[in-house]
C-alpha cells in the first residue's frame, strides 16, 4: 500500500519554477507528473491524461483555480478526483470557496514540497484504506454507502460525492452517537495531524448535508467539539 509508482499527478501552476520544484519532489517519490499552465489547459489534461490527483493552483491566467474545481466537479466522472489546492496566506476566503466547490485539501504557499508531498501521500494512503475496510457497504435509513464501488445512493438513486465527502461519510456512520472532535475527524479522513484552521471539516459537513439532505437533522454540531451523528435517521 502507499506505493506511489503508478499514480499520475497533474500540477497545475502558472509559475514554471514552482511547477518544476513539485514535480521534481514528487517523481523523487515515485509518482508520475504532468504540468498544466493555465486553466484550460489543465481541464484538457485532465479529460486526456485522467490523472489520479490533481494538484491545483488557485491564482491562474484565463481561467482560475475555482473555476477549473466547479467545472470538473460539475463532470459525472471527475467528481471522485482528489483536489489538493495551492493557495496564498492572503487568499483565506477563496480557499473556503475552493472548498466549497469541492476540493479535498489545500496547502498554503510558501509551503515546504515535502510537505505537499506528505499530504498527497495521505490522501492516497486515506483512499486506499477505505477500500480496504472490512465491512463493503453500509446503510443508514434510505442512504447505502458501497465502498468497493465509492458509491453513495439515497432512495436507489446515486449522490455524487467527492473522494474526501465520501471518507467524512464513511467514518461518521462507522461511529454514529459518538462525539467526533474536528481534529479527529481531520487526523482519521484527511490522515495527518492538523495545525492551523479546521474550517476544512466544517465546509466538508456543510457540503455533505447540501448534497444529502437527510444528513441535515442527523449530522448535529456539537457546540465548540465538532459533530456526531445520530444513532438513528430523523424519521423522514
Amino acid at each position: 500500500m502507499g506505493n506511489s509508482t503508478n499514480k499520475k499527478i497533474l500540477v497545475v501552476e502558472d509559475e514554471p519554477e514552482i511547477a518544476q520544484l513539485v514535480t521534481h519532489y514528487l517523481e523523487k517519490e515515485g509518482f508520475r507528473t504532468a504540468t498544466a499552465l493555465n486553466g484550460f489547459e489543465a481541464i484538457k489534461k485532465v479529460k486526456e491524461n485522467k490523472p489520479d490527483l490533481l494538484v491545483l493552483d488557485l491564482m491562474l491566467p484565463e481561467l482560475d483555480g475555482l473555476e477549473v474545481c466547479k467545472r470538473l466537479r460539475s463532470t459525472p466522472n471527475m467528481a471522485m478526483l482528489p483536489i489538493i489546492m495551492l493557495t496564498a496566506k492572503a487568499e483565506e476566503s477563496d480557499t473556503i470557496v475552493g472548498l466549497e466547490l469541492g476540493a479535498d485539501d489545500y496547502v498554503t504557499k510558501p509551503f515546504s514540497p515535502k510537505t505537499l508531498v506528505a499530504r498527497i501521500k495521505s490522501l492516497f494512503r486515506r483512499l486506499e484504506q477505505t477500500t480496504d475496510q472490512k465491512p463493503t457497504s453500509g446503510t443508514y435509513g434510505p442512504l447505502t454507502l458501497d465502498l468497493t464501488r465509492h458509491e453513495v445512493r439515497v432512495h436507489g438513486t446515486e449522490v455524487l460525492l467527492t473522494a474526501k465527502e465520501f471518507g467524512l461519510l464513511e467514518y461518521l456512520l462507522r461511529h454514529p452517537g459518538l462525539v467526533l472532535t474536528r481534529e479527529v475527524l481531520l487526523n482519521e479522513v484527511w490522515g495527518y495531524d492538523y495545525y492551523g484552521t479546521t474550517r476544512t471539516v466544517d465546509v466538508h459537513i456543510r457540503r455533505l448535508k447540501v448534497k444529502v439532505p437527510l444528513l441535515n437533522e442527523a449530522i448535529v454540531s456539537v457546540k465548540t467539539l465538532g459533530y456526531k451523528l445520530l444513532d438513528h435517521p430523523p424519521t423522514q
